[in-house]
């Protein structure tokens, strides 16, 4: 059996959320929202998906998903215009002599019911079944099997723009089954809210639980006397002062900042969201430098950033630059000649064989999530101490998109996750890079803090004239003697 996953909205109801993110992409209570319909076919035994998509399409399929193999699965993709009727898409897809096909939404929020629904499909002889989950016709899943007369016409329940209405045969009832369609932004809310308070049934809240009613993501750091009253999560990397307050039900998203004697009650905080110190905010959502409250419908975009500001960590790290792959693709032809005299170097040091690898955490490795024992790639180099010898082979993960040009100095996984301190963090606000101060003024095996130190200040001040000055010393290195002679 195989699913057919309609992650197909345009959004616009969910603006400003929707303006550079994707619907099945928005963030609900430490997942994006699509993943949950993933966990939901897998744990009912479905591997085989097909993802519809429009806007951000490329996205959704790169950044969140990729095969699927995270979830043990295999997942295409099939573009669609955008809230095209389903049916149109099936036609197009050629699914009428395929296998028995479950076909259902993604960028809604449901109770997951698909194996209890498949268990009570297998009595029904027809050749296709439904159940309906909460009263919107476009939560219902939908069994579509082998020789079913207009399989196509069946699934425009599902449309989102103009669903049909359900048929009157073939139904299958599910008990304690809740739905959240996110048709705007206060139901975006509520569904943050009532995932972590527990109220959708077979949704539980992720991440590691630090005291009662608070739990956190990955490294993120978040002290228990900050939860005065009800229940809270937050985000991996987020960062949480000890003397902010979270009262009520209050749901944080990944890299955000809450600062010293800030208040966040019953609210939504986005990613890479800034909160500033004394800001109050109460029911409602905060993205970015946007203050929308769910309760009157006001929608403020606030311009002082020591209020409310956009972090931005993640997105400049995890992004891929053409010109960083030309600029590394025209540095490797430029080296070649190089490479010759590296490998004679790495022979003549005796130490092994001529290139060695080394486990790094780079940039492009971040899209696929996980901690950072999971992110790293292979870095290769060459065994010689000769400094601009022994990294020629990173301009390969230039290339690759594992690093950019210019950035911060990578690290392994191991030291990546021994960071506990703030400051120490900061360096997470720039990409990871070839070049850079640390690797240009620091030798690898310099301590941990020093390099780090070195990192935050890079990344604090970078702009494009810094790095084109880097670019420019590490050209110079060609013909210095520090660049042949110090040793790593």
């Amino acid at each position: 059996m195989r699913a057919l996953v309609f992650a197909d909205r345009i959004g616009a109801e969910l603006e400003p959320l929707t303006e550079k993110l994707a619907v099945p992409l928005l963030p609900v209570t430490g997942k994006e929202l699509l993943v949950y319909t993933i966990e939901e076919l897998v744990g009912a035994g479905i591997r085989d998906l097909v993802v519809v998509a429009s806007a951000h399409g490329e996205q959704t399929s790169a950044s969140t998903l990729g095969d699927g193999q995270r979830w043990g699965a295999n997942i295409r993709y099939a573009l669609s215009r955008g809230e095209e009727p389903p049916s149109a898409v099936w036609r197009r897809l050629n699914l009428e002599d395929a296998e028995a096909v479950l076909v259902l939404r993604g960028d809604v929020l449901r109770s997951p019911k698909t194996r209890e629904f498949l268990d009570q499909a297998q009595s029904k002889t027809g050749t296709s079944a439904f159940c309906s989950v909460g009263e919107d016709p476009r939560g219902s899943l939908f069994l579509v099997r082998p020789g079913c007369p207009e399989p196509g016409d069946l699934v425009d329940s599902l449309r989102w723009d103009k669903p049909t209405p359900l048929p009157t045969e073939g139904g299958c009832v599910v008990a304690d089954s809740s739905l959240n369609c996110l048709v705007d932004l206060p139901a975006f809310h509520r569904a943050n809210l009532d995932l972590l308070a527990g109220r959708l049934p077979g949704l539980g809240v992720a991440g590691r639980s630090v005291a009662l009613g608070l739990y956190a993501g990955r490294r993120a750091t978040v002290s228990p006397k900050t939860l005065k009253k009800g229940v809270a999560y937050v985000g991996a990397n987020s960062r949480i002062h000890p003397e902010a307050e979270l009262l009520g039900e209050v749901v944080i998203g990944d890299d955000v900042v809450v600062d010293r004697a800030a208040t966040v009650r019953d609210s939504v905080i986005f990613p890479r969201t800034y909160v500033g110190e004394l800001v109050e905010v109460g029911n409602a959502i905060v993205a970015s430098n946007h203050l929308i409250r769910v309760d009157t419908g006001a929608m403020l975009k606030i311009s002082e950033a020591f209020l409310l500001g956009n972090l931005g960590a993640a997105e400049g790290r995890a992004s891929i630059s053409p010109w960083d792959r030309l600029g590394g693709s025209l540095l490797l032809v430029l080296s070649l000649p190089l490479w010759p005299v590296a490998a004679a170097a790495a022979a003549l040091s005796g130490e092994g064989p001529l290139l060695a690898s080394r486990e790094l955490v780079g940039n492009r490795s971040l899209l696929s999530g996980g901690d950072d024992a999971s992110r790293g790639f292979m870095a290769k180099h060459w065994n010689t101490a000769i400094p601009v010898l022994r990294n020629l082979p990173r301009l390969l993960a230039v290339i690759r998109g594992d690093l950019r040009l210019v950035g911060v100095s990578p690290l392994t996984p191991e030291e990546s996750a021994a960071r506990t301190e703030d400051w120490q963090m900061v360096r997470d606000q720039a990409p990871v890079g070839l070049l850079g101060p640390t690797q240009l003024n620091l030798t690898e095996h310099a301590p941990l803090e020093e390099r780090l130190l070195s990192d935050a200040f890079y990344a604090r001040e970078q702009s494009w004239t810094k790095n084109a000055q880097y670019v420019l010393s590490g050209l110079k290195m060609l013909f210095s003697g520090d660049g042949w002679r110090r040793g790593g």
